[in-house]
């Protein structure tokens, strides 16, 4: 069976179309025919040995990928579960070792899988689960009241995108960073007010609030950088893990969506929310297993609008 990994960490050369043993799921799992796997930040930390200290309780090789869409092909024995052989879906996938969404065929847990939503593409399913239930982490831990205000540092982004759309349903005021070229986007994608990126970003964002907003999730990983928009008392979310130093009573939240990874009616209702029209997949670019490290040095280049994605 066919999958992308790498034998070594290193640049996106190391990438490579290997060959690796079929799997079968047990009990409580189904067995995907995986038709297509995005290419995001944390799979680029993965490769470029960032991560090399924890991975290496594994050996190689190592398939990186955690958003997968395709068609179910085997159902565990003993599963009790809404799935049909031939059901299209799509997952989230807690990556270790050769167990990550970068190949043709993937058992995963059931509650972390979820039937994809109608009128979309496997391409375009796969960018929903890692970075919607990130941005759904992110705004729970804050945990606002409707008719407060958030910022959205990297709002161009997919994580952003999503945070902006989810704010806004949840009745939140939303003021997102944008450059000049991606001010339009943002605004469509609902942000209420639209600010400089950069160094500036809080300075601005004061302009709006002299006081400060209630909370931040910060796609952009400024940091210190952004702190300074939060109010006395606010609330940070950090995607990386960061925890501030606790000045002005801030409430620094980390992220990680691994703990979010089998929560399936949390899935089930980003998927909702792609049929309704509350949450937009935007997909880049569609690459061949054979151009993965192409769509890592993409990713790596900045500027992506939407995310890449490798297809089988």
């Amino acid at each position: 069976m066919r999958a992308v990994g790498f034998m070594e960490f290193g640049g996106p050369e190391v990438l490579q179309v290997i060959d690796v043993p079929e799997v079968h799921p047990g009990q409580g799992e189904i067995r995907i025919k995986n038709h297509a796997a995005t290419v995001n930040p944390t799979d680029l930390l993965a490769r470029n040995g960032s991560r090399a200290e924890t991975m290496r309780t594994d050996p190689p090789p190592y398939i990186p990928g955690m958003e997968i869409a395709g068609i179910v092909d085997e159902i565990g024995e003993g599963t009790d579960s809404e799935f049909s052989i031939g059901d299209k879906v799509l997952g989230i996938v807690v990556t270790k070792g050769s167990h990550g969404g970068y190949r043709e065929q993937i058992v995963l847990n059931t509650n972390s899988v979820v039937r994809m939503p109608e009128g979309k593409t496997f391409a375009e399913a796969c960018t929903l689960p890692m970075n919607a239930l990130t941005a759904r982490q992110v705004i729970d831990r804050l945990d606002l009241k409707p008719g407060e205000v958030i910022c959205v540092t990297g709002a161009a982004g997919a994580f952003g995108g999503y945070v902006i759309q989810l704010a806004k349903s949840d009745g939140l005021t939303v003021v997102a960073d944008a450059s000049d070229k991606d001010v339009e986007l943002v605004k469509n994608l609902g942000a209420d007010i639209v600010v400089g990126r950069g160094s500036e970003f809080s300075e601005h964002v004061r302009k709006y609030f002299r006081d400060g907003v209630d909370g931040l999730a910060d796609g952009a990983v400024l940091r210190d950088g952004a702190v300074p928009a939060l109010k006395d008392g606010g609330a940070f979310s950090s995607v990386r893990g960061w925890q501030g130093n606790g000045d002005r009573n801030i409430r620094f939240e980390i992220t990680s969506v691994r703990s979010y990874a089998f929560e399936k009616s949390k899935l089930e209702k980003l998927r909702d929310q792609v049929e309704e029209g509350v949450l937009t997949l935007r997909l880049a670019e569609v690459f061949s297993p054979e151009n993965a490290s192409e769509a890592h040095r993409r990713l790596e280049n900045g500027g992506i609008r939407g995310r890449l994605v490798i297809q089988f």
